[in-house]
């Protein structure tokens, strides 16, 4: 295998590898507030973005909507988000979070900032650039590539 190659396959063994690291790091960090880390994917997606669709969560989420609905019925069971009707579609309901679960939102937006920093740590903002740049073109190569 030659260095190009090389390097080709260590990049994408290491994001792998990353990707499941800072996971795993995030979820150990929201343990602590008694959250799994879907939980708290959740709070923050509903935080930042307000009320959404069950879909539109699913979507955010990547994740299957049976397992979306599944997520939502426990949290909703444990007062943290509540389902309201869509203006102008019966069918559809907004996912919003309650007002018991705003401080645990607010405590999640914090943590993630901790962790972004723990993990970005000495990497200057030139470096965070080329690397944000070149991750974006991966991830358009990944969606090109699964429209073939």
């Amino acid at each position: 295998m030659s260095h190009s190659e090389d390097t080709k396959f260590g990049l994408l063994r290491t994001l792998s590898a990353l990707s499941r690291k800072v996971r795993t790091l995030f979820d150990a960090r929201t343990s602590d507030y008694g959250l799994t880390e879907a939980r708290a994917r959740l709070l923050l997606h509903l935080s930042q973005s307000g009320a959404l669709t069950q879909t539109d969560l699913a979507d955010a989420m990547d994740v299957e909507r049976p397992t979306m609905a599944r997520l939502i019925d426990g949290m909703e069971a444990g007062g943290m988000v509540r389902r309201e009707a869509v203006p102008g579609d019966r069918r559809q309901r907004h996912i919003v979070l309650t007002d018991a679960a705003q401080s645990q939102a607010e405590a999640v937006l914090v943590l993630t900032g901790q962790l972004r920093a723990d993990v970005l740590a000495g990497i200057s903002e030139e470096d965070l650039a080329i690397t944000h740049s070149v991750l974006c073109r991966m991830l358009d190569n990944v969606a090109e590539a699964g429209r073939s």
